[in-house]
C-alpha cells in the first residue's frame, strides 16, 4: 500500500489511510486469491501465443486436461488463456469479460483469431513446430541408421562434430526459416499490392508504370515469396539438398503441365459436333509418364558403366543384387590369392570392352598357349577361364560363361528372378497398405485384388527391364558390327529396357517419376564431369526457388491444376491461409482417383 500512496524518501512508516470505495474495488483483499502475474506479463503472453493457439488449447483442455482433477485445478481455464491471447492488462477488463460472457460462441472464435492469434504469431508458431518436428525426426533417423551400420564402420574412431554444425540442426533450421520467410514475404507483398491498387496510389502508378505493373500483378506475392527458398542454403551442399530441389522442381513442372493442358495449350481445340462451339482435344490414349522410362533407363545404364561416380549407387546396387544370373558369385573352391571380379568390376570391364570395339573371345581351353585377353581386361580371367568353348563373344563369356545360349540365359533369368521380385514387392506394398486397414475390414477381396494386381505389374516391369538390359548386350554383339555404336549400345539397351514401363503405365507413375528424377541428377553430374556445362555454386538452391515460384504462380492461376487435394491444402498452409482446400468450392466432392490418374 505504501507504493500506491507514493514513494517515501524517509525511513518512516506511512500514516494509515482508509481506502475509499474505488480503491477497495481495485485492490485485492489479503485473504483473496491474487491475480496471476501472467495475465499482464507480455513475455509470457507472447510465449503462449507462439506455442499454442486458443482453439488448440481449448481442444487440449477438453480432451486431456479436463480429464484429470489435478491438471484441471493447476492449469488455467480456456477463458483465461483467451484473455492472455487478447492481451487484457487489467482486472477490470477481465471482470467485464467474465461477467458479460464476451468471447463465447462465434464471437469468441473471431476475437481470438483477430486479436490474440495474429498472422505473425501463427507464422512463428508453425515455424517453431516445423523446427522441433524435423529435429526430432532427424535425430530418430540418425539413431536408427547408426545402429544399422556395419560393425566395421562403428569400430572406427568417430570424429565429434559440433552441435551447431550437425546436419539435423541445419536441416531443421533451413525448413523452418523457409516457412517463416515465405509467410512474411507473401503477407507483405499481398498488402503492398492491395495498397498499390487503391485509388489513392494512382500518382505512384502513373510515375512508375513498370514497377506498378510488376508489383500489382496477381502473381507478384507468390513469385516474391519464393525467394524464401534461398534459406535452403542453410543446409550443407549434400545429396539430400539436390534431391529435394529436383523433386520440388519436378512437381512444379507437373503442375505447370496440368495448367497448360487444362487450358488447351497442349493438345489444342476442336469443333464441337454440330459446329456449335469449341472443346478441348483429349489427351492421346498412349501418352503418359511411362514415356520417361526409356530415356531414364538408357542414361542410368550408360552412367553405371562409364561414369560410376555419377550414378545412383543405391539404385544400381539393387539392380546388381537382382542380376545373379548374369553377375556370378565367387565359387567355393576359388584358389587362394585369386581375386574374383565383383559387379562394379564387371561393369568397368564392359566399358573397357566397348572402348576396344568389343574384342572376340578366345577360349583358353582351346588355345592354352595363347593370350586370350587384352592386357586391360585381365581382371576377367577367373570368369573367362571357365567359359564354354562355343562362346565367341567376350561379353557373353563374362555374363554367362557356363551357358553358350544367350536366349536360354535370358529365360533362366525370368524363371529365377520373377518369383523373388514378386515376394519382395508383395512385402513392400503390404507394408504400404497398412494405413488402409479399414478398407481391409470393409472390402478385403477388393484390397487383395488391388495388391496382387499391383505386385504382378511391378514384378513384370522390373524383371523385364533388368533382363532386357543385360540381354541387349548379347543381342547387339550378335547382330551389330563391332565398330557400330560401341559405347552408345548401353544407352540403346537401357532404352529398350525402359519400354517395359508400358506394362505398368496405369499404376507406375510414382516409380517412373522417381527414376526420371534420379536420371536427371545423374545426367547433371555426368555433364559436369565431362565439362558439357559448368557447375554453379548453389545452383540447386536457385532451382528450388524457381520451383516455388512456378508452384505459387500455378496455384494463383488455377488451383485445380494441382490434382491432389492434400497438396493444395499444403500450399494454402504454407501461405498462412489455414490447411484448407481453397481451390475447390466448399462442399464439392473431388474424385479420389485424380491422385493416381496417369499424367
Amino acid at each position: 500500500m505504501a507504493s500506491e500512496a507514493g514513494p517515501s524518501r524517509l525511513p518512516t512508516l506511512a500514516p494509515l489511510e482508509i481506502p475509499n470505495q474505488s480503491d477497495a474495488v481495485s485492490r485485492p483483499r489479503a485473504n483473496s486469491k491474487s491475480k496471476p502475474r501472467s495475465v499482464v506479463d507480455p513475455v509470457l503472453r507472447n510465449a503462449l501465443r507462439y506455442t499454442i493457439s486458443a482453439r488448440e488449447y481449448e481442444t487440449l483442455h477438453k480432451y486431456v486436461l479436463s480429464r484429470s482433477r489435478l491438471l484441471k485445478k493447476r492449469m488455467p481455464s480456456v477463458n483465461t488463456v483467451e484473455r492472455y491471447m487478447d492481451g487484457g492488462s487489467n482486472r477490470r477488463s477481465s471482470i467485464t469479460d467474465r461477467d458479460t460472457g464476451r468471447g463465447d460462441g462465434k464471437g469468441k472464435e473471431k476475437a481470438t483469431h483477430n486479436r490474440g492469434d495474429t498472422y505473425n504469431a501463427r507464422a512463428i508458431r508453425d515455424s517453431l513446430r516445423v523446427f522441433i518436428a524435423t529435429g526430432l525426426g532427424m535425430r530418430a533417423y540418425e539413431t536408427v541408421m547408426a545402429r544399422l551400420k556395419a560393425q566395421k564402420e562403428a569400430a572406427g574412431p568417430k570424429k565429434k562434430q559440433p552441435f551447431y554444425k550437425s546436419s539435423g540442426l541445419r536441416l531443421s533450421l533451413s525448413l523452418s526459416t523457409i516457412l517463416l520467410l515465405y509467410r512474411l514475404l507473401f503477407r507483405f507483398l499481398s498488402r503492398l499490392r492491395a495498397h498499390l491498387l487503391d485509388p489513392s496510389a494512382a500518382p505512384f502508378r502513373n510515375r512508375n508504370p513498370r514497377t506498378a505493373q510488376t508489383l500489382t500483378s496477381p502473381y507478384a506475392p507468390a513469385v516474391g515469396a519464393s525467394l524464401a527458398g534461398l534459406a535452403l542454403g542453410i543446409y550443407p551442399s549434400q545429396q539430400l539438398r539436390v534431391t529435394v530441389a529436383i523433386m520440388v522442381m519436378f512437381r512444379a513442372l507437373e503442375f505447370g503441365w496440368n495448367l497448360f493442358e487444362d487450358q488447351g495449350m497442349i493438345w489444342g481445340w476442336k469443333m464441337r459436333a454440330g459446329g456449335k462451339g469449341m472443346i478441348k482435344r483429349e489427351r492421346p490414349w498412349w501418352w503418359g509418364s511411362w514415356m520417361l522410362q526409356p530415356f531414364a533407363f538408357g542414361q542410368l545404364l550408360h552412367a553405371a558403366v562409364f561414369d560410376r561416380e555419377s550414378s545412383p549407387v543405391g539404385f544400381i546396387d539393387f539392380i546388381w543384387k537382382s542380376s545373379t544370373t548374369y553377375l556370378h558369385n565367387a565359387p567355393n573352391n576359388l584358389p587362394v590369392g585369386v581375386k574374383w571380379p565383383n559387379a562394379w568390376d564387371i561393369a568397368d570391364n564392359l566399358a573397357q570392352m566397348a572402348k576396344l570395339n568389343w574384342p572376340p573371345f578366345i577360349s583358353p581351353a582351346l588355345f592354352p598357349d595363347q593370350p586370350t585377353l587384352p592386357p586391360s581386361l585381365t581382371a576377367l580371367a577367373p570368369l573367362t577361364a571357365q567359359a564354354h568353348p562355343l562362346i565367341t563373344s567376350l561379353s557373353c563369356a563374362t555374363l554367362h560363361p557356363s551357358d553358350p545360349s544367350c536366349l536360354r540365359t535370358y529365360l533362366t533369368f525370368w524363371v529365377r528372378s520373377f518369383p523373388r521380385m514378386g515376394r519382395f514387392f508383395l512385402l513392400f506394398y503390404s507394408v504400404l497398405m497398412l494405413p488402409r486397414y479399414k478398407l481391409l475390414y470393409n472390402s478385403p477381396l477388393n484390397l487383395l485384388n488391388r495388391l496382387l494386381s499391383r505386385v504382378l505389374g511391378v514384378s513384370t516391369f522390373a524383371t523385364g527391364a533388368i533382363s532386357t538390359a543385360w540381354a541387349s548386350i548379347c543381342f547387339f554383339q550378335t547382330w551389330f558390327p563391332r565398330t557400330f555404336l560401341p559405347t552408345q549400345r548401353f544407352f540403346l539397351g537401357g532404352f529398350l529396357a525402359g519400354l517395359w514401363a508400358w506394362v505398368e503405365r496405369k499404376e507406375g507413375r510414382s516409380v517412373f517419376l522417381y527414376s526420371a528424377r534420379t536420371s536427371v541428377d545423374s545426367l547433371w553430374k555426368v555433364g559436369v564431369k565431362r565439362r558439357w556445362w559448368r557447375a554453379m555454386k548453389g545452383g540447386d538452391v536457385w532451382v528450388f526457388v524457381l520451383a516455388l515460384a512456378v508452384t505459387g504462380a500455378v496455384y494463383e492461376r488455377d488451383a485445380r491444376a494441382i490434382r491432389e487435394a492434400r497438396v493444395r491444402k499444403g500450399v494454402s498452409w504454407v501461405r498462412g491461409t489455414e490447411f484448407r482446400d481453397w481451390g475447390m468450392e466448399e462442399g464439392e466432392d473431388e474424385p479420389e482417383n485424380w491422385e493416381i490418374k496417369e499424367e
